[in-house]
C-alpha cells in the first residue's frame, strides 16, 4: 500500500506551484527546514519568513547558513499581520505550519485568532494560480481548535474564486491534516 505522508504531500504541492522565480512566505518558520525547502524551489525568487518565537528565527538563521540567505527575509512577528515586504512580490505560496515549535515549549502554540486574521490576509494575498498550504496538527488543545475554526472558515470559501482540499487519516483523527487551498480567479 502506498503511503505518502503529510509533508511529503506538502512539498509535492509546493513543487508544482512554485517556479524558480516565484516569492513565497513561511507565514510560521520554526527552526527554518519548511523555509530552506521554500528558499531550494525559488532561487532566483525569494522567501519572506516570519515566527513570533525569537528561538525559532534564530534557528531558521542556522538552517540557512550558506549560499541561500540572501533570498531570505526573516521576521520576528506573529504571522496575524505580514511584513509591509510582502505587499512588494507577487505571492505564489503561503504555507503555514501550525502548534509548537518542535524542539520547543509545547505551551507555545499558534492561537486561533490570529491563525484565522492571517488566513483572510493571505487569501487576498496570493496571486491566481498560487496556494495556501495549511498543515494542523489536532493532537493537542489548540491545535484541535484551531483546525476546527479553519475549516469552518474555509468551508464558506467562494469555490468561484478557491478550491479547498483537505488530507488527513480517516483512521486517526488526531494525526496531522493538510489543507491546501488553490486560487483559481
Amino acid at each position: 500500500m502506498l503511503h505518502i505522508n503529510h509533508l511529503r504531500l506538502a512539498h509535492f504541492f509546493w513543487e508544482h506551484t512554485l517556479s524558480s522565480t516565484s516569492w513565497a512566505i513561511d507565514a510560521t518558520c520554526g527552526n527554518g527546514k519548511d523555509t530552506r525547502k521554500l528558499a531550494e524551489l525559488t532561487p532566483k525568487g525569494g522567501v519572506i519568513a516570519l515566527d513570533i518565537q525569537k528561538e525559532a528565527i534564530e534557528g531558521t538563521k542556522r538552517a540557512l547558513e550558506g549560499d541561500l540567505t540572501s533570498q531570505i527575509h526573516l521576521f520576528h512577528q506573529s504571522h496575524e499581520k505580514f511584513p509591509l515586504l510582502v505587499y512588494k512580490f507577487p505571492i505564489s505560496l503561503i504555507i503555514y505550519n501550525l502548534g509548537y515549535l518542535p524542539g520547543g515549549n509545547k505551551s507555545l502554540t499558534t492561537e486561533t485568532a490570529s491563525t484565522l486574521k492571517s488566513l483572510r490576509e493571505a487569501l487576498s494575498l496570493i496571486i491566481k494560480g498560487g496556494m495556501i498550504s495549511i498543515m494542523c496538527y489536532p493532537g493537542h488543545p489548540e491545535g484541535g481548535v484551531e483546525k476546527t475554526a479553519l475549516l469552518t472558515m474555509i468551508s464558506s470559501i467562494d469555490t468561484q474564486k478557491f478550491s479547498v482540499n483537505e488530507y488527513h487519516s480517516l483512521t486517526t483523527p488526531t494525526a496531522p491534516s493538510l489543507l491546501i487551498i488553490k486560487k483559481l480567479a
